[in-house]
């Protein structure tokens, strides 16, 4: 069962309360639990926030925020609280899906998808929104999260980017020269080599941002409006699961229509090359039945007559 992703909040003293408050993580493009050390003219196109007071944030300049820049202030704090319910909100989501050890030249549909060890990248994953712009993508990777220099995601048939949430056990490293797409929710730190760019959000529970060059642009599609400055996005910072359809008509069909992992009928991941099926162990023949020996007849029993020997007697 999914997790709210809200927090209520004081008001001021001279407002009512609001009934739900911002998720103040909506508007950071890069948010660390500790500091933000950034090496080159990255560029950061959204909010910029560190947490740990009097160094929450180096290298900007030569970096550029087009955005605003929160250094352990109290925005940085409560993002940091929206972002640790956040975090645990895409953890205890369903996951119908293991994930093999590499996405390489994986077409995924919408889901939440799960690895239990390191999950890796080094070529080209497809996210395909199968036409519906709210379709989400949710990814639990238990330990962490590496790509490969240049390891590319792609989103089509309407997948956007602020939809896709990557819940990361560990760390993240993201390679040189990588497209990401997604929102990464770090349990510890990321660290995006030199040229990277990422079509989402750069998030750090307890540990470092560590950037190299990097142009990181915050997804449009789910953060508040910046026109008004006390606008309120109350919605969860990841959205919640569309209720399953029912169909009295075909009650009578579910148990036959139920698939053992979870996923919904109908639901394939698709590759470029062989599809992700994992093929079932060959049956091991039994062995014939030795044939039983025949039995041996019994002899049959010869009894022995005795002739009676007759006596002849002589008179005297």
């Amino acid at each position: 069962m999914a997790v709210v992703a809200i927090v209520i909040l004081g008001a001021e003293e001279d407002e009512a309360p609001p009934a739900v408050a911002e998720n103040t993580a909506l508007s950071f493009a890069v948010l660390a639990g500790s500091t933000v050390d950034n090496t080159g003219p990255s560029v950061i196109n959204g909010d910029l926030g560190g947490a740990k007071s009097g160094e929450a944030i180096t290298g900007f300049p030569p970096g550029i925020v087009n955005g605003d820049q929160h250094a352990a202030d109290a925005t940085a704090l409560r993002a940091q609280s929206d972002l640790t319910t956040a975090y645990y909100d895409a953890e205890n989501r369903s996951s119908g899906v293991a994930l093999p050890d590499t996405l390489d030249g994986l077409t995924l549909p919408p889901g939440v998808y799960k690895k239990e060890a390191e999950l890796g990248l080094s070529g080209t994953l497809t996210l395909d929104g199968q036409n519906d712009k709210n379709a989400l993508f949710i990814f639990q990777a238990v330990s962490t999260l590496v790509t490969e220099d240049s390891g590319t995601i792609n989103l089509i048939n309407g997948a956007q980017a602020c939809n896709v949430f990557w819940q990361v056990g560990t760390s993240a490293t993201l390679g040189a020269d990588a497209r990401f797409v997604g929102s990464i929710l770090a349990f510890t730190s990321v660290s995006l080599q030199a040229g990277t760019t990422v079509e989402g959000r750069v998030l750090a529970r307890n540990g470092t941002v560590s950037l190299d060059n990097n142009t990181i642009t915050r997804p449009t599609c789910d953060a508040p409006p910046r026109t008004d400055a006390k606008a309120k996005a109350v919605e969860r910072f990841i959205p919640a699961p569309d209720p399953p359809e029912t169909d009295s008509a075909s009650d009578s069909d579910s148990d036959s229509d139920s698939d053992p992992t979870g996923r919904a009928p109908g639901t394939t991941i698709r590759t470029t090359g062989p599809q992700l099926t994992v093929p079932t162990q060959p049956t091991v023949p039994t062995q014939p039945t030795a044939p039983t020996q025949p039995t041996v007849p019994t002899q049959p029993t010869t009894t022995k007559t005795t002739t009676p020997t007759r006596t002849t007697t002589t008179p005297p």
